[in-house]
């Protein structure tokens, strides 16, 4: 495991305080084609972006709309999303920046960052087993293509949800077989599997009805 430090060969980040993994993260948001999974991505990326902002008024419509005007900044105002506040104006760019805080604690897995350790601590808070299931997928997807953005080799799945456990001391948990056969940890996962099964039962039905009439005639 190789991890990428060459500072030289890097492009500035253009807000320091969300770090290089999310820049890296919006960069991969600009090559999604697909619309409905850009701007289901892009809105799951602003509230990891916003549990690294420290603003104590976290729910209030204006820490929401900075992070979304965030989003769009770092994007180079490339990103075509559909979000609930306008792409701003380039003028911003003159605003001064917030200065905001770093967290000192240990960092257990570089290439992760503080953000997932963050996501991980609001995941094992959740009660409901469906909502816990759905943001231990969402984060292993985070995690998975963090690691894509520090390291040359891709990271297997089973890897990705042992370090999951090992960060949330065994809470957060899924079933292994389950997230490879429908790829789970995959941000780009495809919807195509059902669609196959359909068209095969489609032609099953069809082969059905031409026996039927070949049997009447």
């Amino acid at each position: 495991m190789e991890l990428e430090y060459n500072n030289t060969q890097r492009t500035d980040l253009k807000l320091r305080e969300y770090g290089r993994n999310v820049q890296n993260l919006i960069e991969h948001l600009k090559t999604i084609d697909d619309k409905e999974e850009r701007n289901k991505q892009a809105a799951t990326l602003v509230e990891l972006m916003s549990l690294v902002n420290p603003d104590i008024n976290k729910d209030s419509m204006e820490h929401n709309h900075k992070i979304w005007d965030d989003l769009y900044i770092i994007s180079d105002f490339e990103l075509e999303v559909e979000g609930p506040f306008p792409k701003p104006d380039k003028k911003i760019l003159g605003k001064r920046p917030e200065q905001m805080d770093y967290h000192s604690n240990n960092i257990k897995y570089k290439h992760y960052g503080r953000s997932v350790e963050l996501l991980v601590e609001k995941a094992v808070k959740i009660a409901d087993p469906k909502e816990k299931e759905a943001a231990v997928i969402a984060i292993g997807k985070l995690m998975k293509a963090f690691y894509k953005t520090w390291n040359k080799d891709t990271i297997e799945d089973k890897q990705v949800l042992e370090n999951m456990k090992k960060l949330s001391n065994g809470e957060l948990t899924i079933d292994i077989e389950t997230v490879k056969e429908f790829k789970l940890f995959d941000s780009e996962r495809k919807s195509g599997g059902g669609g196959r099964r359909s068209s095969n039962n489609n032609k099953g039905r069809n082969n059905k009805g031409a026996s039927r009439n070949r049997k009447r005639s």
